[in-house]
């Protein structure tokens, strides 16, 4: 339940970076101007798409796990969830006014490594 929560964090970032990086909602969420979202659009685009990818295999972990795969389950979840929780820790360590949002991106994946651990340790 953890992993998919944090896909689906995952999976809202994708939209913000890569469906509506220059609308006016999306600007206001990460401080940007007009001006600085039309510059940085394609970096966001690729970016988002990094997020996508690590929902998918945070989901498709999720999914295994459930169908009674619990080792491919495992492994998806902690490759997806533990990349999320790095990313976090990287933009929470390079811009410190970013803590709130490092916090946000990270939250849910650092409770289901912790709780994905925890299970195969049982």
């Amino acid at each position: 339940m953890l992993a998919a929560l944090a896909a689906l964090v995952h999976v809202s970032i994708f939209v913000l970076e890569s469906l509506t990086w220059t609308s006016d909602r999306t600007r206001a969420v990460f401080g940007t101007t007009p001006e600085g979202a039309a510059a940085t659009r394609e970096l966001a685009y690729n970016q988002g798409f990094y997020n996508l990818f690590l929902a998918v295999v945070a989901a498709a972990g999720v999914v295994a796990t459930a169908t009674g795969a619990e080792a491919v389950g495992a492994a998806l979840v902690l490759a997806g969830t533990g990349s999320m929780l790095a990313a976090a820790l990287v933009l929470l360590l390079s811009s410190r006014d970013k803590a709130r949002a490092a916090v946000k991106q990270g939250a849910f994946p650092l409770l289901a490594v912790v709780a994905t651990v925890a299970g195969l340790l049982a």
